[in-house]
């Protein structure tokens, strides 16, 4: 049976970030700093910071936000701005950014 339109439905709004170091050790401490504060943000309910285990200097954050409002509030931030910023001269390349829809079971139903 399909789920009723509106009963439990969630919003959420998932990022994934890429970035490939030129200066790793530099690189995660900026990101490490980072997901600290974005945990702290406004309509944030999760931060991850994962290194890649077959290719090293890549780092991948993976966000939640509960909606998209609050992800974009959050890009236009000081905590993003200030994060930008101290990447420069950090990366071999530019990050890759997406932004994700949540798929859930009762989408399945």
């Amino acid at each position: 049976m399909a789920n009723p339109a509106g009963a439990g439905d969630v919003e959420l709004a998932i990022v994934t970030m890429t970035f490939d170091a030129a200066e790793a050790d530099s690189l995660i401490a900026v990101l490490s700093k980072y997901v600290v504060l974005t945990r702290m943000q406004r309509g944030c309910r999760n931060v991850d910071l994962c290194a890649s285990a077959t290719r090293p200097g890549r780092f991948l954050i993976t966000q939640k936000w509960d909606t998209a409002a609050a992800q974009r509030a959050h890009f236009d931030s000081d905590v993003m701005v200030e994060m930008a910023a101290s990447c420069i001269g950090l990366l071999a390349s530019a990050p890759d950014i997406d932004l994700w829809g949540a798929a859930s079971a009762h989408d399945l139903l």
